[in-house]
């Protein structure tokens, strides 16, 4: 048991921020989960966990509990739910992390997180049909996921994937098949909040996409927060007297934008492959093949 624990440890410790939100969510999922069992054998009935997490749509609930903005979109109550969360967010992250950093996939997961609770609120406040359902609270990944799958594929619209019984399919008509089904699922009564979150995340998604081909990265201020927020638990350093040289960090919009070009420059190589055979191929490009197949 011990070798199991220290092997998921090291996996944590040592994977991509996609392997540590899978991590974040499963562990979320067992400890309310254990939590909850404990609550029924001891008959302790001080609070529901999941709906102590959950966002509430109703404004003054909301504002006692703040955080739920925040962590609602790490809180699963069926296991299909998050099994379904997690496959999605690893299938579309791996893609995405092709041509962006681990920080920007987590802050657009983040945003989309924020985006599907920004309009689940404002649709129970406002529409007659869902005002008419009374207030709920909500729980669950898929805004943030459905942020990541729309970023990675209004980015990379040709990207494909196999898919089962069909064969090769672009990711950006299976993106926008999921946020079809979303709205064409609206009023049909069953989880009426999940479907207007999703489309919440996906819209984030989608605006992230076309504005960061357009050289503007929305996730920036997502960044920021995160930042302050990990900053807050790390012990200050003491300030010494040791001169030390100073090299620029490389920005996520340099790492982006440098691993965008490498892409673009191995997918001419792969079609100067195609028509021209390896034998055609320089050196250089033989090399730059070779290093990028190893990654």
């Amino acid at each position: 048991m011990a070798t199991i624990i220290d092997r998921l440890k090291y996996r944590y410790k040592n994977g991509d921020v996609l392997v540590k939100f899978v991590f974040i969510n499963a562990a979320v999922f067992l400890i309310l989960k254990v939590v909850g069992i404990f609550f029924v054998l001891f008959n302790i009935s001080l609070v529901d966990l999941v709906s102590f997490l959950g966002v509430p749509s109703e404004l003054s609930q909301l504002l006692n509990r703040f955080w739920t903005l925040l962590s609602y979109m790490f809180v699963h109550e069926q296991f299909w739910h998050l099994l379904f969360n997690m496959l999605w967010l690893y299938w579309f992250g791996r893609i995405f992390l092709q041509y962006f950093s681990g920080r920007t996939l987590g802050s657009l997961y983040v945003l989309g997180g924020f985006a599907g609770a920004f309009l689940y609120i404002v649709a129970f406040n406002t529409v007659p049909y869902f005002v008419g359902m009374g207030h709920s609270w909500m729980i669950g990944a898929s805004a943030a996921v459905m942020a990541v799958v729309m970023g990675a594929a209004f980015y990379r619209p040709n990207v494909q994937l196999n898919l089962l019984l069909i064969g090769q399919v672009r990711i950006v008509y299976i993106a926008v098949g999921v946020f079809l089904i979303d709205f064409l699922s609206l009023g049909n009564g069953i989880n009426e909040g999940g479907h207007v979150a999703h489309i919440g995340g996906a819209i984030a998604g989608y605006i992230f996409a076309r504005q960061y081909r357009n050289g503007r990265d929305i996730t920036g201020w997502v960044s920021k927060l995160l930042d302050g927020l990990a900053n807050l638990s790390k012990p200050r350093r003491k300030k010494t007297k040791m001169k030390v040289e100073y090299r620029r960090r490389e920005t996520d919009r340099e790492y982006n934008e440098r691993k965008h070009n490498e892409q673009a420059e191995i997918d001419a190589i792969l079609d100067k492959l195609k028509k021209s055979g390896y034998s055609n191929l320089s050196s250089e490009e033989k090399k730059k093949l070779f290093d990028a197949s190893k990654k």
